[in-house]
């Protein structure tokens, strides 16, 4: 099957883990569409701290990278997703995937996803043009997943040389002797 799952034990572990496949599969040429997440501690303009949940998506391969957090105030608490910006990064990705990809990454299967909303038609449409699918997870959205996926889904180590080889297996191309 070409649809994987990862989930990394602390916080942020699992964007690290795929900012940096997705970068590495960049260089090999690899055309890899979806997003990454890029936390940030500053507003962009580098002036504001504003805590530990702000958020950044990069879009695949070189789009933009999104802010899908809000600033709800130094009292806020919970989650801070700005579902706006959020479905922005979903349409950036669904363009992208309609001109093609060798590999899917999506920074999370969310609260959203889990929903129904977000990346999960995105997830669903990739897996349908028979393009490989990754997937960042944590615990909370472990058995929406699940559902979703109908056991059509493997969980990989959230490890590089792991994720590397599965790439490398859901996207070989066997090419015919002459």
């Amino acid at each position: 099957m070409k649809l994987a799952y990862t989930m990394a034990p602390g916080r942020g572990d699992t964007d690290l883990v795929l900012h940096g496949l997705s970068a590495d599969l960049a260089a090999r040429g690899l055309r890899c569409c979806g997003t990454v997440q890029i936390n940030s501690a500053k507003h962009r303009n580098g002036d504001a701290d504003t805590g530990p949940c702000d958020m950044d998506v990069r879009v695949l391969p070189g789009g933009p990278v999104l802010r899908i957090s809000q600033d709800l105030g130094p009292q806020a608490r919970g989650c801070r997703l700005d579902p706006a910006a959020l479905e922005a990064a979903v349409a950036l990705v669904a363009a992208g995937l309609a001109s093609g990809a060798d590999l899917l990454i999506i920074n999370k299967f969310g609260k959203h996803e889990a929903e129904g909303r977000g990346f999960r038609d995105v997830i669903a449409e990739a897996v349908a043009m028979d393009i490989p699918v990754l997937v960042g997870l944590n615990a909370l959205n472990l058995q929406a997943f699940k559902t979703f996926a109908a056991g059509m889904a493997i969980q990989l180590p959230p490890e590089p040389a792991a994720l590397k080889a599965w790439v490398d297996r859901v996207t070989a191309t066997v090419v015919e002797p002459a």
